[in-house]
């Protein structure tokens, strides 16, 4: 339960346009002791970063008004920020995938997915800033 007690501490943003998936991390992620911040589309998600200033990024790569990819750059261009980005997308193009990690991204996870790998990968990049 220690765990639990940092982690509720730690600000995760998830950034999905898919209701289900996004009410579905947002439970198993709180169920984890994480304060979850949720955006359903790239343009909340840049208000949220400006306005939250959350500790990690979870964002799916296609997403309305602002893509993921766009989001990566916003954190790491503008904002300067090294708040730790994973992006989630159904997309297996090698180079989607290539230009995440050129942008700054910190993870790439393809959809589907099991909840358990995201939270382990999560509390990975928590433990390593650390």
């Amino acid at each position: 339960m220690l765990f639990t007690k940092i982690y509720e501490t730690m600000k995760i943003l998830v950034c999905e346009d898919e209701e289900i998936m996004l009410t579905a991390l947002e439970f198993r992620l709180r169920k984890q002791g994480f304060n979850v911040i949720k955006a359903e589309d790239g343009k909340a998600a840049l208000e949220k970063i400006n306005s939250e200033s959350p500790d990690l990024i979870v964002a799916d790569v296609m997403m309305p008004h602002v893509t993921g990819l766009e989001l990566i750059s916003h954190v790491r261009d503008v904002r300067k920020s090294s708040t730790p980005i994973i992006m989630i997308s159904a997309l297996e193009q090698e180079e989607t995938v290539l230009e995440a990690f050129r942008l700054g991204a910190t993870d790439f996870i393809t959809k589907p997915f099991r909840p358990n790998e995201l939270i382990l990968r999560i509390k990975k990049i928590f433990q390593d800033l650390n």
